[in-house]
């Protein structure tokens, strides 16, 4: 049976680490866990000191968390600014979520950083997802916990 969406079904809601509650954090947490460790058989440690310096858009439907970004600053990871941890549920992808949440997290560039230029490591297979908004690969395929990747620049 098709999901069917409806915008006023879903809650979008930024925080920085200070104003998450320790249920959020827990929900985060297993939330990427299941996405980027048990679905993809990734196995790396998640919690990488990067969580505490950067933002948080939580998607949640019906109060469950079914979508996550998380915007790290400028000189944090890279020079510039990364949206990275990009996730949906199961559930709910190839339904523009996964869109709607980078448009998003650049937005929020924009706002927090006066630019929409970002890096980012995306997986090999989704270069072309990044290309739509604007990303450019810069370096060749690497290895990261497994899985190919790419470094990605949106120079804004």
């Amino acid at each position: 049976m098709p999901l069917k969406l409806k915008e006023d079904n879903f809650k979008w809601s930024w925080k920085s680490y200070d104003q998450l509650t320790k249920d959020e954090i827990y929900e985060i947490l297993s939330f990427r866990q299941t996405i980027f460790v048990v679905e993809q058989q990734s196995w790396y440690l998640d919690a990488d000191g990067l969580d505490e310096c950067s933002d948080h858009l939580l998607l949640k439907s019906k109060g469950q968390l079914i979508g996550y970004l998380r915007l790290v600053p400028p000189g944090k990871k890279y020079l510039t600014s990364s949206i990275g941890r990009i996730s949906i549920s199961k559930d709910y992808r190839d339904k523009g979520l996964g869109s709607a949440l980078v448009n998003k997290g650049l937005e929020r560039t924009q706002l927090n950083f006066s630019s929409f230029t970002s890096t980012i490591s995306a997986q090999e297979y989704l270069i072309k997802f990044y290309e739509g908004f604007g990303f450019k690969v810069v370096g060749d395929v690497y290895d990261e916990d497994g899985i190919p990747h790419v470094e990605m620049l949106k120079d804004g």
